[in-house]
């Protein structure tokens, strides 16, 4: 099969081995993958993958299952399928353990159904489970405008839950406004302001860590919790402890990719459950900015780290 490799720092379209399956796992012909900020990450260096999984970049991809491994009885040959994956998304062929697929939403084409799996996972797994959010409860999440930003806008308008989100500029905040953000802000403005005079959260996702995280434990309600999704602002902060103390909060850390097969295949079940049915009557959708063929990951990723997108980069294999 092709892949992309990455050769001497740059994205090339080369050979390279088809997956063996293990037990459990299905073989699917991608016809679509989708880029994190995890990938950008992985090839500069700083998020290596996790035991056992591919060195090939891509968390998820939509496509056609091509065989079925051991102990698989649930997925079918030629069944159509959107994944999400520990790696190896930015290929001809991905194995991937039969739990962690699903059919795409009704009246979804294939494609598109590649930038659905990562983002609605990583919002519904830190909005439901890692913040425990509940009816009425107010949402603050920064990169509002990224794919995971504008899934946490839908679900959040969806579910009935206010939130606020920061973005990078004065088209972004229109733009999540109007997908359904309760109120925005400039980050390059003082957005703890804002969000204060809003009347802060009960619940805070950020992927940007360092420097947020003492704004971010300031801003929080009495028992509000902050989930770290991603350090894009490092790894250092200075943490208001007697803040924390006194309104008794909860700081958690959150990845989805390292998680066990068995955790994965709850967050997917959880998707099909509450998820899939508001994709199916289109109540949200995912927001794609751009779709570039396989061949041009080089320049999609130069798009996604230029951070003038809004939604998911897709890439067509």
């Amino acid at each position: 099969m092709k892949a992309i490799l990455i050769r001497d720092g740059k994205l090339v379209w080369e050979d390279a081995p088809i997956p063996e399956l293990r037990d459990g796992e299905v073989l699917v012909k991608v016809r679509a993958t989708a880029i994190n900020r995890a990938d950008l990450s992985q090839r500069s260096g700083r998020y290596p993958p996790p035991p056992g999984a591919s060195e090939i970049l891509g968390l998820e991809c939509s496509g056609v299952i091509e065989k079925v491994g051991p102990g698989v009885s649930n997925r079918q040959v030629g069944q159509e399928v959107c994944a999400l994956l520990a790696g190896g998304g930015y290929a001809e062929y991905a194995a991937v353990p039969a739990g962690h697929t699903l059919p795409p939403p009704a009246g979804m084409d294939l494609e598109t159904a590649a930038g659905v799996v990562e983002v609605f996972a990583t919002a519904w797994l830190n909005l439901r489970l890692e913040g425990e959010l509940k009816d009425g409860e107010r949402v603050l999440v920064h990169a509002g405008a990224s794919g995971v930003g504008t899934a946490c806008i839908q679900l959040c308008k969806a579910w009935g839950n206010p939130i606020f989100v920061t973005v990078g500029d004065q088209a972004k905040r229109e733009y999540c406004e109007q997908l359904g953000a309760s109120a925005s802000a400039n980050r390059h403005d003082p957005w703890d302001e804002a969000v204060r005079g809003w009347g802060g959260a009960d619940v805070i996702l950020d992927p940007v860590g360092g420097s947020y995280l003492e704004m971010n434990v300031n801003l929080l309600k009495p028992r509000g919790r902050l989930v770290n999704i991603g350090l894009m602002g490092g790894a250092q902060g200075t943490l208001p402890m007697g803040v924390m103390m006194v309104k008794r909060l909860c700081l958690r850390g959150s990845v989805l990719r390292s998680r066990s097969i068995e955790e994965k295949n709850q967050i997917i079940a959880g998707l099909q459950r509450e998820v899939w049915p508001l994709l199916e009557s289109g109540q949200i959708k995912p927001i794609i900015d751009k779709v570039f063929a396989i061949q041009d990951a080089e320049q999609a990723h130069e798009l996604v780290g230029s951070n003038n997108t809004i939604g998911k980069v897709l890439l067509r294999v």
